[in-house]
């Protein structure tokens, strides 16, 4: 039956030759796996059987085909970075180079694995020089990380652009991985393991060994902790190290080591440094690992600046080959420790290294494992490599021995080999058929030189042979038995050891582990050096502090500006608080550190506080931690209020006194210890006696009625003790006081008009 093509559905148009038509969410998904695994397995994350990413890996092999040998010369950065990008790894130069210059830094690998000749950067945070200017070679190091690689080893891969191979790891012994450490971010995922002491992990490894279900205690005897290049002191407790390495996470607090230099016993360990005069100063010699030293120095010298560590004077950086920083205290008398504690707190001289052993196993997947893991998988790799060594030594012995067992033969039957060589067209086929000789024995027999036909070739060779049928008996059995590929690896292991040992020169720790509490939050009264002061404010509101405790009675000595006189002063300390009160209720606090010195006329007030410009300045009281103040307004209302309560944190103050409209902030005294009674004299020259404790504590607020008024308003009130009587002081030049002890007409309940004062009473309606 015919079919009409009208009545078919229209078909939709072929996809363009390439695409592929798939939803775009999925399409993204995919895409980014593949960069997210890549990421992983072949740039950030570090191989646990030789510790290296493939750029570090790259750079070894590559500075190995050009002969760089420790013994050798060194050559250009330019070119071993152009070998690396080109045949290797097809990426920036930058980033390659960084690689390398990392490699060779002694401040960032505990055992650097390139030789660097040239400014390779330092410790103060500098960057190297280019690349054209540096010249490299491999360390002693490198060489036995690479050990093996002609042995069969490990296997080796095409490059990425099939022109040559690259190894997939290195096979050597060396532990790499947590001898000089690692770090790297990935795609969800991080790693950073801080360097160990080589002879440390070695031993470690050898418990391992001998017992391989060791627990991770036994394993924590020999490993203490991290051993930085940079030295310093990590001060966490054993159970947090513990804890550590059992999750593979955690971190460590490393410290600066104060120390004036090392000694036949080890490091002088105050670091104190005495001075001509009894003055002293502070030696730094080893930081934190990763801080460059001059962003530290940059950080204490803004500290400061800023003048928020008062009882530091000066840093500075007396360097030369060894680290040393110098920090000059304030004066003598400032304590050493809690200079310390608060350098501590307030820069990097304490940083915390978090721990995430985060590596790629044997099946290149990504795993965080612990101490006991990591080191048992690094074993069994080594185990492979061993047995892959002796594997490929044997196949090599087989090769050899083939060829010897040949050249036996032909000497048994040297005339006939001769003849067969002098009389046949193809003596090859002839000799394999008479002497049942294989390929290679036959054409190795007919390469030999006539020099070679000697009879003492003849007997070196049957010893040859018996010498290698027996080191091939040994690594056959080498190889069969895992009990012999332990012992080996046992050997080879101290074999190392005494290479990396903690006697030799680069094998000594570094890192002191030593357990100290976290950093104390040391208040800022505790670094200022507390010293008698007397404070003085005038009248215009200049403030200064003079040294030491003016006597009251050379007060009138004090110097002002032209038309200014005194309006309050004040014995303090350079370690207290300084409370303002201003008419409109507010409070102020100034610290007596912070004042000019008392040579000049001082600073206005105001500069320091913002106090409004229609307010007057009515006290100026030092705060101590238990005073109290009775306060009151020309209303009347007062209360009584904690120092420690109205202490103020900003430059606007604290508003603690409500006043009614056109009130004022009038009475601020102290309470002595002993006070009972409070008297209140308004304007209209009444006066009231009270019990304190009819007045209220507040931290703010109008409070209650002191004195009653038909007129005007309170002049001044007082607190004192009952039984002592009420004192105010008499006019005159003489200064005389006078004490009122009966003072039972005046003694009312809080609130009352009151009477008249006792005769003598000054007329300006003030006790004081």
């Amino acid at each position: 039956m015919a079919t009409n093509n009208d009545d078919l559905p229209p078909s939709e148009p072929p996809a363009p030759l390439g695409q592929i038509d798939t939803p775009f969410d999925s399409a993204l998904s995919e895409r980014y796996l593949v960069y997210a695994l890549s990421t992983i397995t072949a740039r950030s994350l570090p191989d646990l059987r030789d510790g290296l990413k493939p750029v570090h890996r790259r750079l070894l092999w590559a500075m190995r085909a050009m002969r760089l040998d420790p013994s050798q010369g060194y050559k250009k950065s330019a070119r071993v970075v152009g070998d690396v990008i080109g045949k290797f790894h097809p990426h920036g130069d930058t980033a390659v180079y960084d690689a390398m210059v990392r490699l060779a830094q002694d401040f960032s690998l505990r055992y650097p694995l390139v030789d660097g000749q040239g400014n390779f950067g330092n410790i103060d945070g500098d960057n190297a020089a280019a690349y054209r200017y540096t010249e490299a070679r491999l360390t002693r190091v490198a060489v036995d990380l690479m050990q093996g690689l002609d042995e069969g080893t490990v296997d080796f891969k095409p490059t990425y652009n099939g022109e040559d191979e690259e190894p997939e790891i290195m096979p050597g012994l060396f532990p790499n991985l947590l001898a000089n450490g690692a770090s790297g971010i990935a795609v969800g995922m991080a790693t950073n393991i801080p360097p160990h002491n080589a002879a440390e992990v070695i031993d470690a490894a050898l418990v391992l060994i001998e017992n391989p279900r060791a627990e991770l205690t036994e394993l924590l005897e020999h490993v203490k902790g991290p051993d930085f290049p940079t030295g310093g002191i990590v001060v966490d407790s054993p159970d947090a190290i513990r804890l550590a390495y059992e999750t593979g996470r955690g971190g460590f607090r490393v410290r600066a080591r104060f120390s004036t230099g090392k000694t036949d016993g080890g490091w002088e360990e105050t670091g104190i440094e005495k001075q001509a005069g009894g003055t002293w100063q502070l030696v730094i010699s080893e930081i934190p690992y990763g801080v460059a030293k001059g962003k530290l120095i940059e950080q204490i010298a803004q500290l400061i600046a800023d003048k928020k560590l008062p009882i530091l004077e000066d840093v500075r950086d007396e360097s030369a080959e060894d680290l040393r920083i110098v920090l000059v205290p304030k004066s003598r008398n400032v304590d050493p420790d809690v200079l310390k504690e608060s350098l501590y707190r307030l820069t990097e001289l304490e940083s915390r290294f978090a721990l995430n052993l985060n590596v790629l196993d044997a099946t290149r997947t990504p795993k965080v494992m612990g101490l006991h893991q990591l080191l048992t998988e690094w074993l069994q790799h080594q185990i492979i490599v061993l047995v892959r060594r002796a594997q490929h030594r044997i196949a090599k012995i087989d090769d050899r021995l083939e060829l010897v067992a040949g050249y036996i033969i032909a000497f048994l039957n040297l005339d006939r080999i001769i003849e067969i060589i002098r009389t046949e067209d193809e003596p090859k086929p002839v000799m394999i058929a008479e002497f049942i000789l294989t390929d290679r024995q036959a054409e190795a027999i007919l390469n030999m030189r006539l020099r070679s036909l000697r009879k003492l070739e003849e007997m070196e060779l049957k010893r040859e042979q018996a010498d290698l049928t027996a080191e091939r008996d040994e690594l056959s059995k080498l190889v069969e038995s895992p009990a012999r590929q332990k012992t080996r690896l046992r050997k080879d292991l101290e074999k190392l050891r005494a290479v990396y040992g903690l006697d030799t020169l680069l094998g000594a720790r570094r890192t002191t582990i030593a357990e100290a509490a976290p950093a104390r939050d040391i208040p800022l009264d505790a670094m200022i050096e507390k010293e008698p002061v007397t404070v003085i404010l005038s009248k215009r509101g200049w403030i200064r502090a003079q040294r030491g405790h003016v006597a009251p009675d050379q007060w009138s000595e004090f110097k002002f500006k032209e038309g200014d006189e005194l309006a309050f002063a004040a014995h303090a300390q350079t370690t207290d608080k300084l409370l303002v009160a201003a008419s409109d209720g507010r409070f102020y606090t100034v610290g007596a550190d912070k004042l000019p010195g008392g040579r000049g006329f001082g600073e206005p007030l105001r500069l320091m506080v913002d106090i409004d410009p229609e307010a007057r300045i009515v006290a100026l009281i030092p705060a101590s931690a238990e005073g109290k103040l009775l306060l009151a307004s020309t209303s009347g209302h007062g209360f009584v209020a904690q120092m420690a309560d109205i202490i103020a944190e900003t430059r606007k103050g604290r508003n603690v006194v409500n006043l009614k409209p056109k009130a004022q902030l009038a009475v601020v005294r102290t309470i002595g210890g002993a006070h009972d009674s409070v008297a209140a004299v308004g304007e209209n020259r009444k006066l009231v006696v009270f019990p304190l404790a009819e007045v209220p504590v507040m931290a703010r607020g109008q409070g209650v009625m002191l004195q009653r008024y038909r007129d005007g308003g309170l002049s001044d009130a007082i607190s004192f003790a009952f039984a002592d009587g009420l004192s105010w002081t008499m006019g005159g030049e003489t200064g005389r006081t006078r004490t009122e002890t009966d003072l039972a007409p005046w003694r009312v309940a809080r609130g009352a008009a009151g009477r008249m004062p006792p005769t003598g009473f000054p007329r300006s309606n003030r006790f004081d």
